[in-house]
């Protein structure tokens, strides 16, 4: 089943409007949500709109919230989400990070107690339409065990890292092998994992969603190598923000107030950027001309098969799970809160 997107943005805009957002707010965060679906990042996208609209519900989400500056250090600033939409505060620190490289070359923003923000990649694209490299990202409730343990101590910890070009490089990872958004889709369309992403209840390697789900135990990016990156990054968040660690964010209990950042670089302030274009587009060439692995479609470079996607999601509609989209199109938000598995 496919919906269209203009569809789809005014269903979802619709509903938080019910639920109490202004028509503006309401409009940027629909967009926010349907620009994830339509660029093919459905677990982040339409997927996560019930549980979205659940936390708002339960006043873990302050909607009319907007966030404040708490201190101004030249090019690196830090800010209070004040428990606002996740989406909505990143959109915004993604902009002033930008105002701050448009003055200083460099701009990084330090962001405290805030909530989910949704796809990450969204804040990657707004860096790359303002000619811009980012770095971005998030700390999360413990869910994620560090290498050697059997029990979430860690988050896995979003990263983003956007580059600008001709041909651009959108990294979007998680320091788990799968999010969880993909492996709750995964298991309520009852599909294995392509590669292990976790351990059973009994500590085997597994390619089965749910068994990773009910175990708690997903497997970090590079074992021991994801584990520690993992740590490293929520570390950075919390000394930039002035926020909360995984760990603490774990003792809340809910997975709000967390730390975040976003750094970005004037591509065009550095010197010479057109010899680091014409570099960049050799490397991704070179890059395709390695042979391809058995059944692969051969090498890419991140993010090089979004706007094929976008393109055939913007002509058919953007695929949906029929019974999420049902829920949603009902414009019930109980029944749409219900909708989490």
């Amino acid at each position: 089943m496919r919906v269209p997107y203009e569809t789809m943005c005014a269903q979802l805009e619709s509903v938080l409007r019910k639920i109490g957002f202004t028509p503006e707010r309401a409009a940027e965060a629909a967009r926010l949500f349907v620009n994830a679906s339509r660029d093919g990042v459905y677990s982040h996208g339409l997927n996560r709109f019930p549980r979205f609209v659940r936390n708002v519900g339960e006043g873990m989400i302050a909607i009319d919230a907007e966030p404040e500056l708490v201190a101004a250090l030249g090019a690196v600033e830090r800010w209070d989400g004040r428990r606002g939409p996740g989406m909505l505060n990143a959109a915004a620190m993604t902009r002033r990070a930008i105002e701050l490289a448009r003055e200083h070359t460099v701009g990084v923003v330090g962001l405290r107690n805030t909530n989910h923000w949704m796809r990450p990649g969204n804040y990657g694209l707004q860096a790359i339409e303002a000619g811009m490299i980012g770095i971005f990202w998030t700390n999360t409730i413990p869910n994620l065990p560090p290498w050697g343990g059997t029990e979430p101590r860690l988050g896995n910890n979003p990263l983003v890292i956007a580059i600008p070009g001709p041909e651009p490089v959108l990294l979007d990872i998680a320091m788990s092998m799968y999010s969880f958004g993909k492996l709750e889709g995964a298991a309520r369309a009852g599909r294995q994992l392509d590669v292990a992403g976790g351990y059973t209840a009994e500590g085997e390697l597994t390619c089965d969603p749910d068994a990773i789900l009910a175990s708690g135990r997903s497997l970090p990016i590079g074992f021991w190598k994801g584990s520690g990156l993992s740590l490293a990054l929520d570390l950075v968040a919390a000394a930039l923000s002035g926020g909360l660690t995984s760990r603490e964010v774990g003792v809340v209990g809910q997975e709000t107030l967390l730390s975040q950042v976003f750094i970005l670089f004037d591509l065009a302030a550095l010197p010479e950027p057109e010899i680091f274009r014409e570099r960049m587009t050799a490397s991704l060439a070179d890059l395709r001309t390695s042979p391809p692995a058995g059944g692969s479609r051969g090498a890419r470079h991140p993010g090089a098969g979004m706007l094929e996607t976008r393109a055939r999601n913007m002509a058919e509609g953007i695929p949906v799970e029929e019974a999420i989209w049902t829920g949603i199109a009902g414009g019930d938000p109980e029944v749409i809160a219900g909708l989490v598995n």
